[in-house]
């Protein structure tokens, strides 16, 4: 077992290592082949823990496997240790079999990419580091695997560093994410102050210590610990996009389509929802923090689903459903349900990263084309990934029938997304129901806009350029064979591990991983409410999906004139409620301003101006006061030695004197 949790861990770190530093030497094919089956191994061995560790001898235990001592400072230790629990092992399976498939897919979507090699180790790199991430033992190892994860993602984003565009979404994703790692870090700053101790187990421990005591923060007195929960949850909305920390998302686009596929369906943007249910300790005790939490995801959810409905890249519209998916994961956290939040951390993996791949695919089909308006009818050419486009769309969209076979039948997100809503309708709390409200608001839009993607994409007349469309032809299968696994995962992971998580078997489960006493009281609620309440979902998504399919295949005028009825709302909507303007108005402007400022008026004028230019200049201005002398004639050089030898003599005779 031991062992098995390293090979997981550090495999993906070998592979990343031997493809990128040995790349001139081995070759592209070589670094296919070491990087994939790295991960293939990681794959198969987190599954052999997550058994172990669900249902096997060690169910419901932790177990920590220790290193190496890490930092020792006077009074202050940190082992570098791996954390095992059901938690980690769900996370294990999700990061290893989604990463796989990435790497696999990559095989045939960067098949002629010149850097072939260096892709392949930043793929693994990202996965060495979000595996530590999700087995971390202790807040500084957590933060370790969490910059390590903004590093790798900088360098996948940029891949194409000859790209002005993805250099400055690199960017972007890098400096908005330094932000909230700016609150996570002073989180974590608070942890250590008030227990002493980095070390989850110790931390878990002093959890109703902490609860009590005050602090001095900016001036004011506040509640410890809602402080720290707060300060952490900042790192979480950086990492995981929510509302005012979301507009490096969609920007990361510009990178190529398997890094789309692995950090924003799957891994990175999830790590936030993750560091909510490892702390479920803290949060459990700091009541406000968690309203905060509900609060901020369900307007995620709400804002994204209404700005995906008008967008026409059709991996931007995939972005802002994850940016969506994610807030309905947070107030799922916000109001105590952490196995349903894991549950749909689970299922969204799987028909988030194939409708990733599967657009992809529709790219290489279509010679690179991402706008949707310049598509339609591609199932025509691309006939497999249309039909797994759909498995991905239905378990997005929370498609099923209820109560058939006792928890229903249908599609993963059916059985995650329903359980969260119900746990927030049945906590009967203010903001819970806001949740509510917000979560069935988006799940009709969801639906809307997913459906919408398939119908202007596959249905219909191609509306692109003609040549494109003689050459279109479907994917290769080292491209499809993911899309298969990961389709698999979107039809069935709802259904088989519904009991797991939130079902009869989640206590036995989950263990200590999670906070029980909220999660049971909210699961029993969640499992009460009425029957309008469960079924309630599924209406407004099927609702969504009649709707789009009346714009889109019946009335094709429709849109515009929608459009035309409402142009205010629309603009709102299609310009991300302007987030990125006001943004530029109060910070990136200013800020170029005031740096040009002390650039020019600083830096130039006074410090340069004063110092080393001024130096340089009077050197110039005597150089050039003395090159008049060189003249070349004779005369002049014997006019200048007679001065200076009555320079001289006058010198002596004044000195002897």
């Amino acid at each position: 077992m031991d062992l098995a949790v390293k090979l997981i861990v550090l495999l993906p770190l070998l592979a990343a290592a031997i493809a990128g530093l040995f790349c001139r030497l081995i070759g592209d094919r070589p670094a296919q082949i070491v990087t994939c089956a790295a991960l293939l191994i990681a794959a198969a061995l987190s599954v052999f823990v997550f058994i172990r560790i669900g249902f096997g001898p060690e169910s419901g235990k932790l177990i920590v496997v220790k290193l190496f001592t890490w930092i020792g400072s006077g009074t202050f230790d940190v082992d570098w240790a791996l954390r095992v629990d059901t938690l980690t092992a769900v996370m294990l399976i999700v990061v290893t079999v989604v990463s796989s498939m990435v790497h696999v897919y990559s095989i045939g979507y960067m098949a002629e990419d010149t850097s072939i090699p260096r892709f392949m180790a930043y793929l693994s790199l990202f996965t060495f580091f979000m595996l530590m991430l999700v087995t971390a033992d202790n807040l500084v190892q957590l933060f370790f695997g969490w910059e390590g994860v903004g590093l790798a993602s900088y360098l996948l984003i940029g891949f194409w560093y000859d790209k002005p565009s993805a250099n400055a979404a690199a960017m972007k994703a890098f400096i908005v994410n330094r932000i909230g790692d700016f609150g996570f870090a002073l989180g974590i700053f608070a942890v250590w102050m008030l227990s002493g101790s980095v070390g989850f187990a110790d931390i878990f421990a002093k959890g109703p210590e902490m609860a009590k005591m005050r602090i001095e923060f900016l001036g004011m007195n506040l509640p410890a610990l809602e402080t720290a929960c707060l300060l952490l949850f900042v790192g979480a909305m950086g990492k995981s996009a929510q509302l005012g920390l979301h507009t490096w998302l969609p920007d990361a686009m510009e990178g190529p389509t398997p890094v789309s596929a692995l950090i924003h369906a799957a891994t990175m943007v999830t790590a936030g929802v993750f560091m909510v249910c490892r702390l479920s300790p803290l949060f459990e005790l700091a009541p406000v923090a968690l309203q905060v939490v509900t609060l901020i995801g369900a307007a995620t959810a709400f804002f994204a689903a209404t700005v995906g409905l008008t967008q026409f890249d059709i991996k931007r519209v995939v972005a802002y459903s994850t940016c969506s998916q994610l807030g309905y994961m947070f107030f799922a956290c916000g109001v105590g349900a952490y196995s349903a939040a894991m549950f749909h951390l689970m299922t969204h993996a799987f028909f988030k990263a194939l409708l990733f791949l599967g657009s992809g695919s529709v790219i290489t089909c279509l010679h690179h084309e991402q706008d949707m308006r310049k598509m339609g009818g591609v199932k025509e050419k691309a006939p497999q990934t249309f039909v797994l486009m759909w498995v991905g769309t239905l378990a997005l969209s929370g498609i099923g029938v209820p109560f058939l076979l006792g928890n229903g039948v249908g599609f993963a997100g059916f059985y995650s997304k329903d359980i969260m809503l119900e746990s927030a309708f049945g906590v009967h709390t203010t903001v819970g129901l806001i949740a509510f409200w917000l979560g069935v608001a988006a799940a009709f839009m969801t639906a809307f806009y997913s459906t919408r993607l398939m119908f202007m994409t596959f249905y219909g007349k191609y509306r692109g350029d003609h040549h494109t469309w003689d050459h279109a032809h479907e994917s290769p299968q080292v491209i499809l064979i993911p899309l298969y696994v990961l389709a698999i995962g979107a039809a069935l992971s709802g259904y088989v591990a519904y009991d797991w998580f939130v079902g009869h078997d989640w206590k036995s489960f989950w263990g200590q991983s999670i906070a029980l006493k909220s999660t049971e009281e909210v699961l029993h609620h969640a499992h009460e409410v009425p029957l309008w309440v469960k079924l309630l979902p599924l209406v407004f998504a099927l609702s969504g999906i009649a709707l789009s399919y009346y714009y889109y295949i019946v009335k094709t005028d429709l849109p515009e004139r929608t459009v035309k009825a409402f142009p205010a709302l629309h603009a709102l909507f299609f310009n991300k409620w302007y987030f990125d303007e006001i943004y530029d108005a109060l910070f990136v402007r200013p800020a170029l301003a005031i740096g040009r400022v002390l650039w020019k008026k600083g830096d130039g004028a006074m410090i340069d101006g004063l110092g080393p230019d001024n130096i340089a200049a009077r050197a110039q201005d005597m150089a050039g006061v003395l090159s008049r002398f060189q003249s070349g004639y004779l005369y002049h050089y014997a006019f200048v030695m007679l001065v200076g030898v009555a320079g001289l003599v006058t010198y002596f005779m004044l000195a002897m004197g």
